[in-house]
């Protein structure tokens, strides 16, 4: 839900690529250092300790043609600067390189309002430049950056008809995007998503300002079983102003309630769609040729069913196209139920009890993909090519064996002809980032945090440990912060910090730095996160686990954790707490509310209470719809374990003005809690969102630390 804003200096390397240095958030130093002073809560909020990532756009493949881009925009960025004439937090560039856009001024309004400043880049590169932009839930089109704009639909209404951008429960879990606008490869056809909200009701809730009176915030906000957005899908075409045709949904998925999942363009006559039924266990993969002479859309199509549980991790993932654009791959399923790469004919590419996560770049003769693969550690990520058209095919992985104590969680972005990648190196050590060329040798170190190691190395700092759990058939990983000069021979309090939704991972080998390193170095808390039952990246048996019943296993399994920690010998079983925020607010709750006598007390933020008050998508992925699963959305409510609430210290947190998670959830505890007479601590962030940003971030984790000091006295 955070948007990164990513701007400001741009630089050229080697005439290739345009480069920013912005922050981030990093991990824990795995080498014990003998240190003066500890990491301290003030470290936690100081920006000078910080990693350093390298944020940068590949433009084309073409180093001559690159050189004259990267000169104009880094002159043109500086003048845009000292002049104060734009504000700029982020930029797009035109397909032909020939403008940029920047982007300022954004504002919030469940979608986002910002402004857009096009400059004029080079008279050496020119081709077409159209433009689509929304506007008052209306699209539109210019034909250059001065042209007038064209409006191309005229029906858009205030919560009630969006064109070209999603609406709340569609940008929140379908496409994780602002945007449902789509340009065909050369540019003549525009398609573009509508969006009908005309029956589905609206959440409210009271923004409180400055002023005298509140103003109340309304928008539609579709909940289990009740109606959703009906969604279309259409395409424009920019020869012809008055050509607008419908992509039509398959019969067999709109008979029904549906949603369109990804929309990707083959050539400017070939798109490809996926189609879901609301039950999300069944997914249409339609390919559309557009007939010139009927002037409609020609289907061809696949279909994937999940026996087990819902399809892909979260939503659909998209799927990547050939080189030569007459095929597809996509990441999905196999017969054993682990994610591996599909050619769209269903040939699997990729096999193993191990999972691809994502499709990074296909070229004439490579594919290259991020897995899990290596060392069989779930929480690792290494980068892999494989050569096509070899018989049989050829698997190298590019990044095992590069830094390996340093980088066991890598990632790549690779340029348009994969002729070179940055890898990225986040942890278990400091994170490293490099340009490598595509036959693996390294070409530049971009930023290596030394400045940040010098820092830390003035501090002493916690150390950390990786291993798993066996619970039947499964390996469960957990992860634990341990305090500097750890003792195995003492008591240590414990911190369980769970989030335990569908699909997560919270034991990994990302490089942090945080509240856990506070905790640790300063107050002696070993902070342990656990994924259990319904976590990713293991295989479907693992992940489905929880499917029709959350709030069960994945509950269970950090109390089961936390008992298996306490057994290890150096947990003070008289002081152990659970943490979380959003679904980790929510099992966090659950886990006090089960009455185990194991936590001692705990901290909810942002938590679920009962899964009918979360939206429709997101909760009937995994619940289906209230009608076909009452039991279980019955028996997965907090409120009907107040009572239990009276062994544990309990804090619970909102902010008045989530969009997400509402305050209606908090305060449906707070009430049952109330109904019980139970004693408890509450701490409300007035017009605050669900990401509780600016002051109320470092005010919540003051404010837990507090709390944590007191339970743990």
């Amino acid at each position: 839900n955070t948007i990164g804003k990513v701007v400001l200096g741009l630089l050229g390397l080697a005439g290739v690529i345009i480069l920013t240095v912005v922050p981030t958030a990093i991990y824990l130093n795995e080498e014990k250092v003998t240190s003066q002073r500890t990491f301290t809560l003030s470290d936690v909020f100081n920006s000078s300790i910080r990693a350093r990532s390298y944020n940068m756009r590949w433009i084309s493949a073409s180093m001559v043609k690159e050189g004259v881009f990267v000169s104009c925009i880094t002159q043109l960025l500086f003048f845009v600067e000292n002049q104060d004439q734009v504000a700029a937090y982020d930029y797009v560039v035109s397909a032909d390189q020939k403008y940029v856009a920047f982007k300022s001024n954004w504002t919030k309004v469940m979608s986002y309002i910002a402004h857009y400043c096009a400059y004029y880049l080079s008279q050496y590169l020119c081709s077409s430049h159209i433009q689509a932009f929304v506007w008052e839930n209306d699209v539109y089109v210019k034909t250059s950056p001065a042209a007038k704009a064209m409006q191309v639909t005229s029906n858009g209404k205030h919560n009630k008809i969006l064109n070209g951008i999603p609406d709340w429960v569609y940008e929140e879990e379908m496409f994780s995007s602002y945007e449902a606008m789509w340009w065909s490869p050369g540019g003549r056809y525009l398609a573009y998503a509508e969006f009908n909200d005309t029956l589905v009701q609206n959440i409210e809730y009271s923004w409180y300002g400055k002023e005298q009176y509140p103003d109340t915030v309304i928008f539609p906000y579709p909940k289990p079983g009740t109606p959703n957005p009906v969604v279309k899908l259409f395409v424009y075409d920019t020869t012809n102003i008055s050509n607008i045709t419908e992509v039509v949904v398959p019969a067999s998925v709109g008979a029904g309630d549906h949603y369109l999942a990804t929309v990707t363009w083959v050539t400017d006559e070939r798109i490809a769609v996926q189609w879901q039924k609301r039950k999300q266990n069944e997914l249409r993969f339609q390919i559309y040729d557009f007939n010139t002479v009927g002037n409609t859309w020609i289907e061809n199509k696949l279909d994937v069913t999940s026996k087990t549980g819902w399809i892909g991790r979260f939503s659909p993932s998209n799927p990547t196209l050939s080189a030569d654009k007459e095929s597809f791959y996509i990441v999905m399923s196999d017969n054993n139920g682990y994610k591996h790469i599909h050619h769209v004919t269903r040939v699997t590419v990729t096999s193993g009890t191990w999972e691809v996560v994502d499709i990074l770049k296909v070229t004439n003769n490579a594919m290259y993909y991020s897995s899990n693969q290596y060392g069989h550690k779930p929480g690792g990520r290494n980068i892999y090519k494989i050569t096509l058209g070899a018989t049989p095919p050829t698997t190298q992985c590019l990044t095992c064996t590069l830094n390996e104590d340093r980088c066991q969680y890598n990632s790549a972005y690779f340029s348009h002809d994969a002729s070179f990648f940055r890898m990225d190196c986040s942890g278990p050590g400091l994170p490293l980032y490099t340009l490598r060329d595509n036959r693996d040798a390294e070409i530049q170190v971009l930023e290596d945090n030394t400045a940040l190691e010098v820092l830390l190395s003035e501090i002493h700092m916690p150390t950390m440990r990786r291993d798993f759990i066996k619970k039947g058939e499964f390996n469960l990983w957990y992860q634990m912060t341990l305090p500097p000069g750890f003792d195995k021979s003492k008591k240590y309090p414990l911190l369980i910090d769970v989030y335990a939704g569908p699909c997560s991972q919270t034991a990994d080998f990302r490089y942090r730095l945080g509240w856990a390193a506070y905790l640790a170095s300063t107050e002696k808390v070993i902070v342990a996160s656990f994924d259990g039952r319904g976590s990713g990246y293991q295989g479907d048996k693992l992940m489905h686990s929880i499917y029709r019943r959350l709030g069960t296993y994945e509950v269970e399994d950090q109390i089961m954790a936390a008992k298996e920690f306490t057994n290890m010998g150096f947990v003070d079983k008289g002081r152990i707490a659970i943490w979380g925020w959003s679904y980790g607010g929510y099992v966090t709750s659950m886990v006090l509310g089960a009455g185990s006598g194991v936590f001692k007390c705990g901290m909810a933020v942002a938590p679920v209470s009962k899964w009918e008050y979360y939206d429709s998508i997101y909760t009937e992925r995994y619940m289906n719809q209230p009608s076909e699963n009452l039991e279980f959305y019955n028996n997965s409510t907090v409120t009907a374990r107040a009572k239990n609430f009276k062994t544990v210290q309990y804090l619970l947190v909102h902010g008045t003005a989530d969009d997400n998670v509402h305050f209606q959830q908090a305060a449906q505890i707070s009430a049952a809690l109330v109904e019980e007479q139970v004693d408890f601590e509450a701490m409300w962030y007035t017009d605050k969102d669900h990401g509780l940003d600016g002051s109320a971030n470092q005010h919540v984790y003051t404010h837990m630390s507090h709390f944590l000091q007191s339970c743990f006295a």
